[in-house]
């Protein structure tokens, strides 16, 4: 609407060749531009909130007035330009002088970005609909503001965002989603047939989370067989907080609503750095107690429901401790901007998925992990794994991955200092031994829970080391013997059975019994061997080592 996709015969060519014709009369480079990129359209910038409109291998022509009205810094509004792919802005000057913003020219310098100053008007084919598209972009402007004055007026009224995304959907006739910045659903609003339309869209998953790290679902707006969805980034202090995503199915979304999404983003921001400046304090609260409670001097039974019961949380039942925490991955420098710490972003996605299925459980972001105090179901793990499945979605948008330790239940307050304990340790131990997104009760640990308690990790590595000999080294024969090591060992030095689990003739495998006992002994003919071989196996596993 604003820009139009010009011929190959009126533009498609490199600035330089272009600057030749009557586009940009008297026109000069001030600053940047040691490339002479490709010029694909041109655009005209008569508002400063361009970033709807902006295309890559885009000539992009403004006026100093216009320019004047940017209210970010210059580096962010070049920046901007440069990460969109604009291939040089052009300003025109209507009176003498060309005398730009000594900032704007040292941010375009820093970003080798063409900036370019001309003046006249524009005589080429190309800038035919300038006064349609500038007009387009000032209706716009003037119809963000209603928007927003409608918008600032529910927050003024006390609305959060329920309130905000009904009064969007309403006014721009679709149907409004909030998310978290990877895609969780926050809220929703708009008539049945919208709503059901973008739960099958493609920029959402199966498991009904935006996919904000797909073309689909990334920001800007998307069309897929006549349905049309709008996404924004809410960010305010530098911070990305979420997405807002108008969806439509019944009529034809341009850059216009694309405008409207981004405006009534920056009221969604206002909103949600309200709600955290409040929730901080009270969450301060709350870690501080769980925190105490963890440790064992929060009081006794009585002191302790009484005092879980100001925040909500139901402690007078029997309880398990859940513990969760993100697994390490090298994260690349990105130019987007900061986010929550993750394990802010991840108690706020399990407070979300458990407060319709446990309303009295107390989730807790502190130091390095979420904890999660919740009552005894009939099937507690089976609520812990519906849980991770609904924060986790399908794995994509930038969720990083977690492991997760489920304590034992108890009835006594005075044991829950044990149970995270046994919580911390089904963790440690669970990633070890199978790696991220792991789910572990302390039940299930079996003998790793007596290994865990081995404070000398040497010792144990020593012991490994010692028992499995070269089957510790770091080749692939040494891996696919200790595999056939394993699965002996769990048959009880049964031949045919092994040969099977492993597809091997029966032959083959007796040959590799004959050789894996000249390397560790007579294991087939004594119990105790075997014995020390299978820890030797659980320590290689728990600890890592070769891995």
């Amino acid at each position: 609407m604003a820009n139009r996709a010009v011929s190959a015969s009126e533009v498609n060519a490199v600035l330089s060749e272009l600057l030749r014709t009557p586009l940009l009369p008297g026109v000069r480079k001030v600053a940047g531009g040691c490339e002479d990129p490709t010029v694909a359209r041109v655009g005209f910038m008569a508002v400063p909130d361009i970033g709807p409109w902006l295309r890559r291998g885009q000539l992009l022509i403004t006026t100093p007035e216009t320019l004047a009205r940017v209210t970010e810094p210059f580096n962010a509004f070049v920046g901007r330009l440069s990460t969109r792919g604009v291939a040089a802005l052009a300003v025109q000057f209507s009176a003498d002088g060309d005398t730009l913003a000594p900032e704007l020219v040292d941010a375009a310098d820093s970003a080798d970005f063409p900036l370019l100053v001309f003046h006249g008007a524009c005589d080429h084919p190309a800038a035919r609909d300038r006064e349609q598209t500038e007009s387009a972009q000032i209706d716009a402007m003037f119809g963000a503001e209603r928007l927003r004055r409608l918008l600032v007026d529910v927050v003024m009224g006390g609305g959060g965002l329920p309130q905000l995304t009904e009064v969007i959907a309403r006014e721009m006739k679709g149907a409004a989603l909030v998310t978290t910045s990877d895609g969780r659903e926050i809220c929703r609003a708009g008539d049945a047939a919208e709503r059901k339309h973008l739960s099958a869209c493609p920029a959402v998953d199966s498991t009904g989370r935006l996919r904000t790290d797909t073309v689909e679902g990334g920001l800007g707006l998307h069309e897929f067989d006549g349905q049309f969805i709008s996404v924004s980034a809410i960010s305010a202090n530098h911070i990305d907080h979420g997405r807002l995503a108008l969806f439509t199915g019944e009529r034809v979304m341009t850059s216009y609503d694309q405008y409207l999404v981004e405006r009534a983003e920056s009221v969604c921001a206002l909103v949600i750095t309200r709600e955290q400046a409040v929730a901080s304090v009270e969450e301060r609260h709350r870690a501080n107690f769980v925190h105490d409670l963890l440790l064992g001097r929060a009081g006794d039974h009585d002191h302790v429901v009484s005092h879980a019961k100001t925040f909500g949380w139901d402690f007078d039942r029997p309880l398990v401790i859940v513990s969760i925490e993100p697994d390490p991955v090298d994260e690349p420098a990105s130019a987007a901007p900061a986010r929550l710490p993750v394990v802010d972003r991840q108690a706020m996605a399990f407070s979300g998925a458990i407060a319709h299925r446990d309303p009295g459980a107390a989730v807790t972001a502190l130091t390095g992990e979420t904890v999660i105090v919740m009552g005894v179901g009939t099937d507690t793990m089976a609520l812990v794994r519906d849980l991770v499945t609904v924060v986790r979605g399908e794995g994509g948008g930038g969720r990083r991955p977690f492991s997760v330790g489920v304590s034992r239940p108890t009835a006594a307050i005075e044991a829950v200092p044990a149970l995270y304990s046994q919580a911390r340790t089904a963790l440690t131990v669970g990633r070890r031994i199978s790696g991220p997104w792991t789910v572990t009760q302390f039940d299930d640990l079996g003998v790793y829970r007596l290994l865990s308690l081995v404070e000398d990790e040497n010792e144990l590595e020593t012991f490994a080391r010692e028992t499995l000999r070269e089957l510790t080294e770091e080749t692939a024969e040494a891996q696919d013997m200790r595999k056939t090591l394993e699965v002996l060992l769990a048959t009880n030095i049964n031949i045919a059975e092994t040969a099977r689990k492993l597809h091997f003739h029966y032959n083959t495998l007796r040959y590799r019994v004959v050789k894996l006992e000249k390397m560790l002994g007579p294991f087939t003919a004594q119990p105790e061997l075997r014995l020390d071989l299978s820890l030797a196996l659980k320590i290689t596993a728990m600890r890592g080592i070769n891995h």
